[in-house]
């Protein structure tokens, strides 16, 4: 009677190896370019509705995915409609929105917000009421038809515009509701 010439690693209990590890062959799905030695671990679909599928590399499923077109086949309309409805449901994806409890002032403003409210000659912590009633006295103080002549008004005029669409784009972000 012949012995085996093979002996197991793990002789009962203890496992000497670790659970999962084997000594059997792996299969690899190649990747199906013609020609490509990568393993294949990107799925695609043959065709639209299609059940059969490639595998390909992820160089071969980025060339493949170039020219997809998710949206082929269908009007303006269905392809609108198709895509507010994926985006709805997005809410996880939108800007982090757990500091919008804090008030003006305590860091809850950016540096280009702070840098506009310098602009506008007010505080941290003021409110947006306060930030249109100095942008409409600065406006009037600096627009060039009150000042024709004045290079520097103009300037003046310009900073103190941005200044206020940077604090309105950013309060329109902070009090913005969902519907």
């Amino acid at each position: 009677m012949a012995r085996s010439t093979t002996r197991s690693s793990d002789w009962g209990f203890p496992r000497w190896r670790a659970y999962g590890a084997s000594t059997e062959a792996v299969t690899v799905r190649l990747c199906d370019r013609h020609g490509c030695n990568e393993p294949g671990n990107c799925p695609a679909p043959k065709s639209p509705n299609s059940p059969d599928r490639w595998y390909f590399c992820m160089n071969h499923a980025g060339e493949y995915n170039r020219g997809w077109n998710y949206f082929e086949g269908l009007s303006a309309e269905e392809a609108a409609e198709r895509e507010a409805a994926e985006t709805r449901t997005a809410d996880g994806y939108t800007d982090p929105k757990h500091y919008a409890w804090a008030g003006s002032g305590d860091g809850s403003r950016s540096r280009d917000e702070m840098r506009a409210l310098e602009v506008l000659d007010l505080e941290p912590d003021a409110t947006f009421e306060d930030v249109r009633a100095a942008w409409r006295r600065m406006a009037k103080a600096n627009h060039p038809d009150v000042r024709p002549d004045d290079k520097d008004a103009a300037k003046r005029f310009q900073g103190v515009q941005a200044a206020y669409e940077v604090l309105k784009a950013a309060e329109d972000q902070r009090t913005w509701k969902p519907a």
